[in-house]
């Protein structure tokens, strides 16, 4: 570095660190692509860590002639877990169950004919 002008030594080291700082973790990233919810064939099945060991499961992508209410229903009486089919803007329905539930949910499609075994995505660690 340059020892005569001590300033232009600190504004050629700032300009080679530039770097990125990393945004937060969207788990709904990869679905945001899609034109409108339900259009694509997959059936998103993802966990969300909430605070401690608490965990959420959300499945996505269910097509909209199927009642949700129902599907969750079902889902909360097979699972003995609480959940809720939350409206979002850009996602539309998401069901939302408690508890690490994504292989109990994308055999439980499966099982119904909901979905096949190829149409279902698990997401998560």
């Amino acid at each position: 570095m340059c020892r005569e002008n001590p300033k232009r030594a600190f504004q050629v080291y700032m300009v080679e660190l530039d770097i990125q700082v990393p945004l937060a973790y969207d788990p709904f990233a990869e679905a945001q692509d899609t034109d409108a919810p339900g259009t694509k064939e997959y059936i998103h099945v993802r966990i969300q860590q909430r605070n401690g060991k608490k965990s959420l499961t959300t499945v996505q992508g269910l097509k909209k002639e199927y009642s949700y209410e129902k599907i969750l229903k079902d889902l909360k009486k097979d699972f003995c877990c609480n959940g809720n089919v939350v409206q979002d803007k850009v996602l539309g329905k998401i069901i939302q169950l408690q508890g690490d539930q994504r292989k109990k949910v994308s055999h439980f499609l499966v099982q119904t004919g909901i979905a096949k075994k190829d149409q279902i995505k698990i997401h998560g660690f």
